[in-house]
C-alpha cells in the first residue's frame, strides 16, 4: 500500500513538473527583438560586461544636453544659439559683396540681409535673404553665396527704367512690362518717353516700336497719350497734337510722316491734326494761322476779281 501511494506521489511529482517546466517555457519565451536586450542587460547585473570608466558622468551629461537642446528648439532660441556658437568659432560674417547693382544701394542690401553682431555664415538663411533682397524696388532677382569662412556674395539683376508714366498727377518710372518701379525725380531719366493715360504703361512698349519705324516723326513726339485706353495720340515737342484712329493706327503715322513730308504740315501753324477719320484728314489751326489763312483767302478774292475786271 505505501509502494503504491509512493509511486503515484512520483508519477504525480514528475507530471507537476512537466506542467511546471511547460508553464515556464511558455512565460520565458520574449519576442525575438527583445531577446539581444534582454540577454544584455541579464549579462550587466551578472557582471560580465565592463562599464568603462566615467561612462556615468558621460551619461549625465549627455542627459542634460538632450535635455537643453529640447528646450532650445521648443523655445525657439535654436537659431540665435546657432548664431552665437558659429561666430565664435570664427564664422562670423566679415565682409558683404554686392554686385551688378547700379541702382541698388550696397546699404539697401545690407539692411534687407538683417545682419547684426552675432550672425555666422553658417546661420544665414540664403532663401530667405535672397526673398528680402528681391523686394527692393529696382531689383529683377537677386543670388545669395556663401564664401566661407566669412564673405556673401550677393549678385543683382536690376529692372531698367522704359518710360516715365503719368497717371493723374503722379509721376513714375515704369519697365518695359508696365510695371512701376519707382516715383519719378527729375534728373537722369528726363530723357525717357512720357506716357500718359490709365492703361497706358501696359500697351506703350508695343506702340513706341510702331512709331519708331518712322523716324522723322518719332523724333518729334513727346508724349505718348492713351484715350480711355482705346487709342492714342501723339504730342509733339512744338505742342501739335496728333490724334490716331484705334484701328490700323501704323497706317496713319505713315500718311502723316508723308504729308510733313511734302507739305511740312507738322511745322506750321496749328494745334492739331485728326487722322481718325480714314477718308479726311482735319487740321485745327491756332489763333495765327486762322488769321494768316483769313488774309491769304481774302488775297486770292481780291486777285481774283481783279482778273475778272482785267
Amino acid at each position: 500500500m505505501l509502494a503504491l501511494k509512493k509511486k503515484a506521489k512520483a508519477q504525480y511529482s514528475a507530471q507537476s513538473v512537466r506542467h511546471a517546466s511547460s508553464v515556464q517555457g511558455i512565460a520565458f519565451v520574449l519576442p525575438k527583438f527583445l531577446r539581444k536586450p534582454f540577454r544584455f542587460i541579464a549579462r550587466l547585473f551578472q557582471g560580465r560586461i565592463h562599464i568603462p570608466r566615467f561612462a556615468g558622468t558621460i551619461g549625465l551629461a549627455g542627459f542634460f544636453a538632450a535635455t537643453g537642446a529640447y528646450g532650445m528648439v521648443a523655445g525657439g532660441h535654436s537659431e540665435d544659439v546657432i548664431k552665437v556658437t558659429t561666430s565664435t568659432l570664427g564664422f562670423a560674417i566679415e565682409r558683404v559683396e554686392v554686385v551688378g547693382n547700379a541702382e541698388t544701394s550696397d546699404i539697401d542690401v545690407l539692411g534687407q540681409l538683417n545682419l547684426d553682431g552675432s550672425t555666422s555664415l553658417i546661420g544665414l538663411n540664403v532663401e530667405r535673404a535672397r526673398e528680402e533682397i528681391s523686394q527692393l524696388p529696382w531689383v529683377e532677382s537677386a543670388e545669395v553665396r556663401k564664401i566661407y569662412p566669412g564673405t556673401v556674395l550677393v549678385s543683382l539683376q536690376e529692372r531698367k527704367a522704359h518710360a516715365i508714366w503719368q497717371s493723374d498727377d503722379a509721376l513714375s518710372l515704369i519697365d518695359a512690362d508696365g510695371k512701376e518701379i519707382v516715383p519719378y525725380r527729375s534728373g537722369r531719366y528726363a530723357q525717357l518717353p512720357l506716357v500718359v493715360g490709365e492703361g497706358a504703361e501696359t500697351r506703350v512698349k508695343n506702340f513706341i516700336t510702331d512709331v519708331s519705324a518712322y523716324p522723322a516723326l518719332a523724333s518729334k513726339v513727346r508724349a505718348y497719350v492713351r484715350v480711355a485706353d482705346r487709342r492714342w495720340d501723339l504730342l509733339l515737342e512744338n505742342g501739335v497734337r496728333v490724334l490716331l484712329p484705334e484701328f490700323e493706327p501704323q497706317k496713319a503715322l505713315a500718311q502723316i510722316e508723308q504729308l510733313d513730308r511734302d507739305q511740312h504740315l507738322l511745322s506750321r501753324d496749328i494745334v492739331s491734326v485728326d487722322m481718325r477719320l480714314n477718308d479726311r484728314v482735319t487740321v485745327l489751326l491756332t489763333e495765327t494761322g486762322q488769321v494768316a489763312r483769313e488774309k491769304l483767302l481774302k488775297e486770292r478774292q481780291q486777285a481774283a476779281r481783279a482778273g475778272k475786271r482785267a
